[in-house]
């Protein structure tokens, strides 16, 4: 990667510690808030913190793998390959794990029943499961045409999931109560176009003269644009959709509370 600038090196180093940051920041969070809500929605809550975990752990071994990969010379402004490999392979192992219980927390939240959450839970998170492993062999990839070719088959599960999302959850969020019912449907809205983000970033190098798909070979611009690009979506679909579930069991344990107070008033 001889054409990476010390400006670019140093842009992808601080956005992977930010990532370490915010990931172990909510993980904290969304475990210290899990008594703030009703018992019914507690897991949802406790599954949010396991993704963030996870992920702040996977970030940490990009970060340490990113500063052994390339010496830099700051007096002379360089950045050159280590020789040690730099480890992207992080990455998938971590949505391998956390993508398909990001879609499992947005089903035990919306507090469905018992066959519809095992049913649901267990087709979307195959369905998430197959788009990543799908995705990676594309990502090792060392040419551009292996690239297109899995991220296109990649693409297929996404949209079973879109489908599932928009359609087959259209009934279950209308059951949902009128406060949290918006909030529903803007956490699966976060979900599609944080997801949406990953293909445009999965893709970049042929946009930026990469030479071929590996990280080692690509152009400065685009290594940036890969690694700080899907930094920033997992910010977006780990962390802030995790507020947006911590959202939903809020409003939902507001109605769950007011029932009950009401139920044993009476």
């Amino acid at each position: 990667m001889e054409s990476l600038t010390l400006g670019q090196y140093e842009f992808i180093y601080n956005a992977l510690s930010f990532g370490i940051a915010t990931m172990a920041a909510a993980t904290l969070f969304f475990w210290l808030s899990r008594d703030s809500v009703a018992p019914k929605y507690r897991a949802a809550l406790v599954i949010s913190g396991l993704v963030t975990f996870i992920a702040a752990y996977h970030y940490w071994r990009i970060f340490g793998s990113w500063s052994d990969a390339f010496v830099v010379n700051a007096g002379a402004g360089t950045v050159e390959l280590s020789g040690q490999k730099f480890n992207d392979a992080y990455r998938y192992v971590d949505w391998l794990l956390t993508v398909p219980l990001l879609l499992v927390e947005l089903i035990l939240v919306m507090g469905l029943t018992r066959a519809e959450t095992i049913s649901k839970g267990v087709r979307l998170g195959a369905l998430a499961a197959l788009m990543v492993a799908l995705g990676y062999p594309g990502e090792i990839a060392t040419d551009m045409n292996s690239r297109l070719l899995w991220g296109g088959l990649s693409m297929i599960p996404f949209l079973f999931i879109l489908y599932e999302l928009f359609v087959g959850l259209r009934g279950s969020i209308s059951s949902q109560p009128e406060e949290a019912r918006g909030l529903v449907r803007l956490a699966i809205w976060v979900t599609v176009l944080s997801w949406s983000f990953y293909p445009i970033v999965f893709f970049a190098p042929l946009l930026f003269g990469a030479g071929n798909a590996n990280i080692a070979t690509m152009s400065g611009s685009a290594a940036m644009i890969v690694q700080v690009g899907y930094t920033i979506a997992d910010i977006v679909a780990k962390a802030g959709f995790g507020v947006l579930i911590f959202m939903i069991a809020s409003a939902k344990s507001h109605e769950w509370r007011a029932k009950n107070i009401g139920s044993d008033a009476a």
